[in-house]
């Protein structure tokens, strides 16, 4: 005969069992990298309960000459050249309708060695044009190049845009992501990202 107290260690066990177990599928994700066979360029892929997240690199020349040709002075496009810009992904890859998949990129944290740190956001790089007196129109065209900071999507909904972590070309890091389904918030984290190097190459020949 089992006794009232083993009864519930055994229940406890039995949830504890299921519970992690839970997490554990939970947990599990689709995580894929990849390099572009004519360009090099690699790209990071997360894909997990709904949240699709996707970062390509772009090579600091791509962005200056980008924002260039809208209107920054030189300084200003090696500033955001040099700051770890990707080209970069989100959606509701999600089959249920119903849920809405939000994230808030001030809670995503960059993580590179010894440091963590915020991403570069809009809010960010407003206060830095307007400091550097940039125009108003290449202000414009900078924020609407980027990821907006808060994002909403119903299924198959998704944004394309810049996103910027202010490492050296070169860098290594961490990016800690989070993200809500209906309200219910996870998170994730995709490891050994790489800041593209600041080289020069060749045109692809035709």
């Amino acid at each position: 005969m089992i006794h009232s107290n083993q009864f519930s260690s055994i229940l406890s066990s039995f949830i504890i069992v299921v519970l992690i177990s839970l997490q554990s599928y939970a947990d599990e994700a689709v995580i894929k990298k990849a390099e572009n066979p004519e360009t090099g360029l690699k790209s990071w892929l997360w894909d997990n309960n709904g949240f699709y997240l996707e970062l390509t690199q772009r090579l600091p020349d791509q962005t200056r000459g980008y924002f260039e040709s809208r209107g920054f002075d030189l300084a200003s496009t090696e500033i955001a050249g040099t700051s770890c810009i990707f080209q970069t992904m989100i959606k509701n890859s999600g089959t249920d309708p119903s849920i809405i998949i939000t994230a808030d990129l001030n809670e995503w944290q960059v993580v590179s060695g010894e440091m963590k740190k915020p991403m570069l956001l809009r809010e960010y790089w407003q206060i830095l044009w307007l400091d550097r007196d940039q125009s108003e129109s290449a202000r414009i065209a900078f924020e609407w190049s980027l990821l907006p900071t808060k994002v909403e999507y119903e299924i198959n909904d998704y944004n394309w845009g810049m996103s910027s972590y202010g490492l050296p070309p070169g860098s290594h890091f961490d990016l800690e992501f989070s993200w809500y389904s209906n309200g219910e918030k996870f998170s994730g984290k995709i490891s050994d990202v790489v800041c593209p190097d600041d080289i020069h190459p060749e045109p692809v020949a035709q």
